[in-house]
């Protein structure tokens, strides 16, 4: 036999929001709680895996979000598949001491081809026609109708864009209370407050009131695992804190000539194959790859003196912050407090490409949290949306184009390390006998396995 364990990512939870979260709080006075030490950067991929690994970024891959594929010549963010992720995971290390050890996985990311006994992780239906419509990957496979038949279809515009909401997050809960029961070890991400933290910032009513509602939704989930005796980790990714000063990392790069973009239909591109240096930009952190070493010193100083940077990490310093990949970019920069990093490189918005005011994390080469918004500047735009939804429940192509091309709006960040450990992540756990002062992200795997009684 083996310890039940609830791991249970409350991303954006920090200490200082946790005062507002009752039944989340009850939980650290019953047990214990610690800061949790991040990784740089601080963002959902590279967290996550140092956590399941128990590695740095340096060792398991995941760089960030999303990263420039030097094989492929092309910039993606947001990939699922298991294996970019190097090193055993937590589950697979229990599994060489009990062979029969389960583990689900209800929306940690790169999840598709993992391990895990049962798997959920978001996949939309991409149609022929260019619709998209709202799904989930299962495993196993019949897995997927039973959840859609109790519980509707995955809610995925309410997980992320203009209408994300606690939907998401209700849904998620729903589904792991299906598997706590059959799984030893339950990993479940509910990301609700990423949204109005980031539209609204840290310490607004907004915020404040999200908290309670992410508190309220995962309660039932929490009393579950009591009844069922599961111990419960609950951990944290980053803190957000305010934003209010967005870099435009790639524009300066353009303007001093060294990166390109090639035009189609009216619209430009990011062109990585030409580019001298083009930034990969991250929330806080930006991956910065030069493909002449020549230019290494000027676009270091460009970057340097730069309004919003805080350091700029050649490979010598990355391996101070155990990001010295190959993946990472030749410079990683890190924005000032308040300060964050778009992606944006065009210099005129009418050659924006069509995907910059949409919803579209794949095709985007860099981060893009306007993507919580509809355009707060253009009065048609809900009237557009509703137009666009009519299109698309008509069976007919459509494009919502609804998302600002400008980074004014949003008032959240993260991705640095904390400034301050009460806006940093946050580390609860329901035992008391494994009470820990301090934890770090590279040590919630062993964690894990001992409060699982698992040999390792």
């Amino acid at each position: 036999m083996v310890n039940k364990i609830l791991l249970l990512d409350v991303v954006g939870l920090t200490p200082r929001l946790l005062q507002h979260a009752p039944r989340l709080r009850a939980l650290a006075e019953q047990g214990w709680q610690a800061p949790l030490e991040t990784v740089l950067p601080a963002v959902t991929c590279s967290v996550q895996s140092t956590m399941l690994t128990g590695l740095l970024p340096r060792e398991h891959g995941a760089v960030g979000n999303g990263w420039y594929f030097r094989d492929l010549g092309e910039v993606h963010l947001w990939r699922q598949h298991n294996r970019l992720v190097t090193g055993e995971k937590v589950w697979e290390t229990a599994r060489r001491a009990r062979p029969d050890f389960r583990a689900a996985n209800v929306c940690w990311w790169y999840a598709m081809g993992a391990s895990t006994d049962w798997t959920i992780t978001p996949r939309p239906v991409y149609h022929a026609d260019g619709r998209k419509s709202p799904d989930c990957y299962t495993w196993p496979p019949e897995l997927h109708d039973e959840l859609t038949q109790a519980l509707g279809a995955f809610p995925l515009f309410h997980y992320w864009g203009p209408t994300a909401s606690l939907r998401s997050t209700e849904w998620i809960v729903a589904a792991s209370r299906q598997l706590l029961p059959e799984a030893d070890l339950t990993l479940a991400y509910v990301p609700h407050l990423d949204y109005d933290l980031q539209r609204h910032g840290p310490d607004s009513p907004q915020a404040l009131a999200a908290v309670r509602d992410v508190d309220r939704a995962v309660t039932p989930l929490l009393d579950d695992a009591r009844e069922q005796g599961a111990t419960v980790v609950v951990v944290s990714e980053y803190g957000i804190t305010h934003a209010a000063h967005p870099v435009d990392i790639n524009r300066a790069l353009r303007e001093a000539g060294l990166l390109e973009v090639y035009t189609q239909h009216g619209m430009e591109y990011l062109d990585p194959w030409t580019s001298r240096a083009f930034a990969v930009a991250d929330h806080q952190v930006a991956h910065l790859y030069v493909q002449n070493p020549a230019d290494l010193a000027p676009v270091r100083k460009l970057c340097q003196d730069l309004p919003g940077v805080d350091l700029v990490l050649d490979r010598a310093a990355q391996h101070d912050f155990g990001i010295d990949h190959h993946r990472a970019g030749e410079l990683v920069l890190v924005a000032e407090p308040r300060a964050w990093f778009t992606y944006y490189y065009w210099l005129d918005d009418a050659r924006a490409p069509d995907f910059a005011r949409g919803v579209d994390i794949h095709r985007k080469p860099g981060y893009d949290p306007a993507e919580l918004f509809l355009d707060p500047a253009d009065r048609t735009v809900k009237l557009r949306a509703a137009l666009g939804l009519a299109r698309k429940k008509l069976g007919l192509r459509y494009a919502m184009n609804v998302v600002p091309t400008s980074g004014a709006w949003v008032k959240g960040t993260h991705g640095r390390l904390p400034d301050d450990p009460l806006d940093g992540p946050i580390l609860l756990c329901s035992d008391p006998s494994s009470r820990m002062d301090r934890m770090s992200a590279s040590s919630v795997r062993d964690l894990i396995l001992d409060l699982a009684e698992v040999p390792h």
